[in-house]
């Protein structure tokens, strides 16, 4: 072998610096991680959530959105301005500086401010909104003034200058994404509303409003009993319910605020966390501790006042857990995240203010409510039975298929490779698509394992059916990393868990058994971003020697105009065995072509709601999903 010819013209010449935003510009997926539709609207938060720290600084309790036809997004909060004057290490004024530089913020000098408790965000990252904006503007009432500037790409159009006369304190950012950034550039109002009104919870005295100028809808939020109200609202379609309790309290400049109710009639548990109004969807510090504290005192009125007998053993916390519907809001002066994602909080001092608050005044509550007290327990230890119960079946099925457990499925044609970063695993439906996966696939990176038809709903199943049904044992077996008590990520042996499965409506049903057995089951897989959909081409469409594979009507329409391509020369991928094996590679097997969508939960309670909805045993919550949405459908097989 040639060893490569040295290059000795590397010099300072070759060291590239990036000026003010263009480090965004240039990888935008360090700051906000991705450009598709989820991070777009991210873009808004990054300003709404400066807003929500002023409220939360008791400076203002008003927020306004406005969503315009040209895709822009306008926020408009009514409390302290940005400064406009010149900074004195920049020489550029304040304005600009916070728009225009990294880390260029309030917070960082928060000792020294107004800013005893925030998400960590004023203005911080208001310049990677800029950076990511084909234009922004910016407007701000202060001193008698408005004053305005402009900005095309991060760039000042000119200098910052006063346009009117004002007696308000007032700032408004207006900001249009920029498609050379994003793949997708218009808001959608759903999601926007459920955040507004999520934050309107968790913030105290604020007044938000959404008004959407493209369809003119409109909504205003404000909320009295803050996450008492937030906890109604996520037990809103719950008819048996018991008392609410609530707590809020500051100790050593920490806020603590808990909402807790138990449902009658549901099985399922909704445990929803923030800290500084950020939402923290991993256990850790103040969830960890808020649920030890909860199982304590519960197990201790319940000896007290001999509920629980001696005979007894004690209450674990997946007994008290279940029928509960909770809301954690910790506000921090200095929250210690888990880097940007914010996903989790290492704050140590929260956990004894958590565990104090929790012991001393739900057992308050309990003594001043027997009557829920005692249906809490009673139902508490229900589950404590059934929890055993499916801890005894597991085990009779583990034992009984031990040699199985050991051995990968017989069905599964593994890949060579052992590292799990590199490997991936197809799962389809029936042995004929597994046949044309099996065919022409990397047989050093990818798996397949074939299925028999639709696996069992894993929504309405007990544990002991649950571990017994062959197709999902297979699954367990193959991925590797077990499941419930024992589940451990570090086993997991393929990275990459892909659903491949027909584009008809059994294929749409089988995919999602598949994902509620992994929501529902092997969540952590879904918060790990290990499990992506395959998306097989509908149509292929020829004509001489071009041929098209399409993923869309909108897009087979295109190429029909453009090409003039007639009906004999369509075919409808209806099952993925109608495309010979060469054909499956090249469409929606090959890293270097293939399309999929990386499955990712941004609302978790909407998630919780949709599963027990389209999966649940009541039927008519699924009729009435299924009626509200039947004119949205496409592309249903009968």
């Amino acid at each position: 072998m040639t060893a490569p010819k040295k290059d000795d013209s590397y010099d300072a010449s070759n060291i590239q610096i990036l000026e003010w935003l263009e480090p965004v510009r240039k990888r935008p997926w360090m700051y906000i991680w991705s450009t598709d539709e989820r991070w777009l609207h991210h873009l808004i938060w990054e300003i709404v959530d400066n807003s929500i720290d002023e409220a939360m600084a008791w400076y203002g309790n008003t927020i306004t959105l406005k969503i315009w036809k040209d895709w822009s997004m306008e926020v408009i909060d009514e409390w302290r301005w940005i400064p406009v004057d010149i900074h004195p290490k920049t020489w550029k004024s304040t304005l600009e500086t916070v728009l225009t530089v990294l880390h260029a913020g309030w917070k960082f000098w928060w000792e020294e401010s107004w800013y005893k408790v925030s998400g960590w965000l004023h203005w911080v990252w208001a310049s990677v909104v800029n950076a990511l904006s084909s234009k922004l503007e910016a407007y701000v009432h202060r001193d008698g003034k408005i004053y305005f500037q402009e900005y095309v790409r991060w760039v000042p159009s000119d200098e910052i200058k006063p346009i009117w006369k004002t007696d308000r304190t007032w700032t408004t950012i207006k900001f249009w994404p920029d498609d050379e950034m994003f793949s997708v550039l218009e808001f959608d109002f759903k999601t926007v509303l459920i955040r507004l009104r999520q934050q309107a919870y968790l913030t105290k005295g604020i007044t938000m409003t959404l008004i959407d100028e493209r369809s003119d809808n409109r909504y205003r939020f404000y909320f009295e009993w803050w996450v008492k109200s937030y906890v109604r609202f996520l037990n809103r379609s719950y008819d048996e319910l018991w008392d609410i309790f609530y707590v809020d309290k500051n100790i050593d400049n920490v806020n603590v605020e808990i909402a807790m109710q138990y449902k009658k009639d549901d099985y399922s548990d909704k445990i929803v966390s923030f800290v500084n109004n950020i939402n923290t969807p991993e256990w850790w510090t103040h969830l960890v501790w808020y649920r030890t504290a909860l199982t304590r005192t519960i197990n201790k009125y319940a000896r007290a006042n001999e509920i629980l007998k001696e005979k007894d053993t004690n209450l674990t916390n997946e007994d008290v857990i279940e029928w509960i519907t909770t809301v954690v809001s910790v506000k921090v002066p200095e929250p210690q995240f888990e880097w940007q994602t914010k996903s989790k909080l290492w704050n140590s001092e929260v956990r004894w203010i958590v565990d104090k608050l929790v012991w001393e005044k739900l057992y308050e509550f309990f003594e001043e409510n027997p009557r829920t007290a005692k249906l809490i327990i009673e139902k508490s230890l229900l589950a404590s039975r059934a929890r055993l119960a499916a801890r005894n079946a597991r085990d009779t099925v583990i034992r009984k298929w031990a040699l199985e457990w050991m051995t990968l499925p017989w069905k599964l044609a593994d890949c060579s490779s052992k590292d799990p970063a590199k490997s991936e695993l197809y799962i389809v439906e029936w042995d004929s698509a597994g046949w044309s996966a099996k065919q022409w696939r990397d047989r050093e990176t990818q798996a397949i394992l074939p299925l028999k038809g639709k696996i069992l709903n894993t929504e309405q199943a007990r544990l002991d059916k649950i571990f017994a049904n062959q197709e999902i044992k297979n699954l367990i077996i193959a991925i590797g990393c077990s499941i419930w008590d024992t589940f451990d990520l570090t086993r997991l042996r393929y990275h990459r868990i892909i659903i491949m499965t027909d584009a008809d409506v059994d294929g749409a049903h089988i995919r999602t058994l598949l994902l509620t057995f992994f929501y529902r089951y092997l969540k952590d897989l879904i918060i790990s971003w290990n499990i992506f959909i395959a998306q097989p081409p509908l149509y292929k469409l020829s004509k001489w020697k071009q041929t098209w594979y399409v993923y869309s009507d909108e897009e087979k329409e295109q190429i029909l105009k453009e090409f003039n391509v007639t009906s004999e020369w369509i075919q409808r991928y209806k099952w993925l065995w109608e495309m010979n094996p060469e054909q499956l590679w090249e469409t929606t097997m090959d890293p270097q072509a293939r399309k999929m969508y990386k499955v990712a939960i941004d609302d978790w309670e909407k998630a919780d709601e949709i599963f027990k909805i389209l999966m649940g045993e009541d039927v008519p919550p699924r009729k009435r999903f299924i009626q509200s949405r039947a004119k949205q459908v496409s592309n249903l097989d009968i």
